[in-house]
């Protein structure tokens, strides 16, 4: 059997590639043949590898199992003659934890699932262990994930005081745009009403709530009274297993809105400083200072949350690892119930990618340092990692880990990292995902992005939205 690198690997092959370094390239041969060349301090290297043979391919026509078993042979030559390996191996996807629940339905053994995390994909020891140990503590919270009268709802509020350096999300600067503000939240009540005529006719209900963005606490007091109040009239929030609001920034929160939260049965928020450096802080664009984190973290706490959530960043530009090690100490300090460890990813759409060379950045094995001290630090002090994901161009090919006192797992993150559970997502840039767990896949439903185009378009936004209970 021969195999062609072809339009459907290429994805697989440009991630490997990068791995091992950018002057890389890859011809495309009509057998399984890889060429390998790169220029490493003048000297020209090439590998060939010619009529392999790979008994899994031979006797199979599964594409995956081609797919995987040509990464394999990809990374292996990389790896030997570079001599370096990546903790993830082959995996390019953003959720390898869902390899577990994959091998945990199947009954594997732990034994066997470490045989095929490595036989498979050459995952390092330390990240199989993180995977399976993941995937354990999020399976009591998929067992309902077959039953699909049950719906998480997500509300886009895109709008932030500030860009962040390193953001590529579909925010907006309120200095520029925070005139649209009111003529946005009219659209988005509409949304909501249109929306939940459609789950009652199709029977379903809302057990759980996230409003992200963005930095959703920029609403006024009143606002949030408006927005709250209609979503309690349409879906009881006290009864909800969970209710999520990104109180985000420090500088964005008030004794008044908190009080609002509670009043509408908010159960968890998230106060999120990703370094605390006030210089880092400076550096990145947060109009915020270390000690108003502290100060408004410890108002929050005055307040009946069941959880509050803060987010770090590791490998931020000009951090190192006693910075590294100063944040993550802090923030055990005022023992917040998740702690969510972020590795940056330089996102093309960012501030970060076009201004690259003006930062000193960190090195992958520095992340890995970093990345090591929070674990070991956190376990120490009992949180315990309960979900994780990846992303592209992440800085030394790691992840993004949340942890957790034991008791205080976010579901919403469970449910939309693993894709077991439909979320009908609403407002600018906000994507819906209607799941079918038995047959392991999912439709991907996205709203229009800019602001001015949704307010414009919103029948547009809504007819397709709507499609979400269709399909």
């Amino acid at each position: 059997m021969k195999v062609q690198f072809n339009h459907d690997f290429e994805y697989d092959v440009r991630h490997l590639l990068k791995i091992f370094g950018q002057n890389i390239e890859i011809s495309e041969t009509p057998e399984l043949t890889s060429l390998i060349n790169s220029k490493e301090d003048g000297h020209h290297i090439s590998v060939a590898l010619r009529g392999v043979r790979l008994e899994e391919v031979i006797t199979s026509d599964n594409r995956r199992v081609i797919k995987r078993a040509h990464a394999r042979i990809l990374y292996d030559v990389l790896s030997n003659v570079f001599k370096k390996e990546s903790p993830y191996g082959t995996l390019v996807g953003v959720r390898p934890v869902k390899l577990i629940h994959e091998m945990l339905r199947q009954g594997f053994s732990e034994e066997e699932m470490h045989k095929s995390l490595y036989e498979t994909h050459r995952i390092s020891k330390e990240k199989q262990d993180l995977l399976i140990e993941i995937g354990k503590r999020e399976a009591p919270f998929l067992e309902d994930r077959l039953d699909l009268s049950k719906i998480s709802l997500y509300i886009c509020i895109p709008f932030c005081p500030t860009r962040c350096l390193y953001c590529s999300f579909p925010s907006n600067d309120m200095r520029q745009k925070g005139h649209l503000v009111e003529e946005y939240l009219k659209c988005l009540h509409h949304e909501i009403d249109v929306a939940k005529n459609r789950i009652k006719e199709n029977n379903l209900s809302v057990d759980c709530i996230y409003i992200g963005g963005g930095t959703p606490s920029i609403l006024s007091v009143d606002q949030f009274e408006n927005l709250l109040s209609k979503l309690d009239g349409l879906f009881e929030l006290k009864f909800l297993k969970e209710f999520t609001i990104e109180a985000g920034r420090p500088d964005t929160i008030s004794p008044e809105k908190l009080s609002v939260f509670e009043k509408y049965h908010v159960s968890r928020i998230c106060i999120n400083p990703q370094s605390m450096n006030d210089k880092t802080l400076n550096l990145i664009g947060r109009d915020h200072s270390v000690i108003s984190v502290d100060e408004k973290f410890k108002l929050a706490k005055t307040y009946r949350f069941n959880s509050i959530n803060m987010d770090l960043i590791l490998g931020l530009p000009d951090e190192d690892i006693d910075d590294v090690k100063a944040t993550i100490n802090h923030i055990i300090e005022l023992n917040p119930d998740n702690i969510t460890i972020h590795t940056l990813a330089v996102k093309t759409s960012s501030r970060l990618k076009e201004t690259l060379e003006k930062y000193n950045m960190t090195h992958s094995e520095l992340v890995e340092e970093m990345l090591a001290y929070a674990d070991k630090s956190l376990r120490a002090h009992g949180y315990v990692p309960y979900y994780m994901y990846r992303q592209k161009n992440m800085v030394g090919n790691f992840e993004n880990v949340g942890y957790c006192k034991p008791g205080k797992e976010s579901l919403y993150n469970i449910r939309i990292i693993e894709e077991q559970h439909s979320i009908l997502a609403l407002g600018a840039g906000a994507v819906s995902k209607k799941c079918y767990p038995e047959e392991d896949r999912f439709d991907r439903i996205a709203n229009i992005k800019g602001i001015e185009d949704y307010i414009t378009r919103i029948e547009d936004v809504i007819k397709k939205s709507t499609s979400f209970f269709e399909r």
